[in-house]
């Protein structure tokens, strides 16, 4: 079987950890779709290597391309979230119409993202210690 092997950019493992954060999924729930524990998933997510087979399973899972997995790069996505942004300023007022379309923040739904998981993780914590003290 073919793998692919990354060596000039992060691992493949940390662009799926990337990518599995950025979709606001968990370990255990990445896991459980490709029939295998967390701990499993976990050791995925450190890999150097992984084989196309099962990167497909993963991108399937986390709901993007395998291409989208293999190229994921943080820069190109705020490069072209930049350059996005700056052609809808520039083509805000277009032919005497402006333009009134509300575009989110993707930073903005990153921060969301990440709020909301270190909440869930903290109510694990407050549950967790609840169980210890009876």
């Amino acid at each position: 079987m073919e793998s692919f092997t990354n060596t000039k950019s992060p691992l493949i493992g940390k662009k799926i950890e990337r990518v599995r954060k950025l979709r606001g999924l968990t370990q255990e729930e990445v896991g459980q779709g490709l029939g295998m524990s967390k701990q499993a998933f976990s050791k995925l997510e450190q890999s150097e290597s992984i084989e196309d087979e099962r990167l497909q399973q993963i991108a399937n899972v986390l709901g993007v391309t395998l291409e989208g997995l293999k190229k994921f790069n943080e820069e190109s996505i705020l490069h072209n979230t930049n350059n996005f942004y700056e052609a809808v300023n520039n083509s805000s007022v277009n032919n005497g119409y402006e333009c009134t379309t509300v575009i989110n923040n993707p930073i903005e739904r990153i921060i969301e993202l990440y709020e909301s998981l270190l909440k869930s993780e903290r109510e694990k914590v407050q549950i967790l210690l609840e169980k210890t003290k009876r």
